[in-house]
C-alpha cells in the first residue's frame, strides 16, 4: 500500500534538493512557472499533491528532468 503522505514528503524533499543544488529560490521557480511562491513551498513541504503538469513546469524551471525526482 502506498503511503501518500510519505510519498509527497519525499517528492517535495527531492524537489527542494534539486532547487537548492542549482542555487535557485522558491521565488524564482514561482516566477518561471506562474505559480505562487507559497504553493511551491507547500509542494516542497509535502503538503500539496501537484499534478504531473505542475511537476513538469517546475522541472522545466529547474532545467532538470522529471526522472530526477521520481
Amino acid at each position: 500500500m502506498l503511503n501518500e503522505d510519505k510519498f509527497l514528503k519525499e517528492l517535495g524533499s527531492k524537489l527542494q534538493k534539486v532547487r537548492k543544488e542549482k542555487g535557485l529560490t522558491q521565488e524564482y521557480i514561482a516566477l518561471e512557472t506562474g505559480m505562487d511562491r507559497a504553493y511551491i513551498s507547500e509542494i516542497e513541504n509535502g503538503h500539496k499533491n501537484p499534478s504531473i503538469i505542475i511537476l513538469k513546469k517546475i522541472m522545466l524551471a529547474l532545467n532538470s528532468d522529471i526522472s530526477d525526482i521520481l
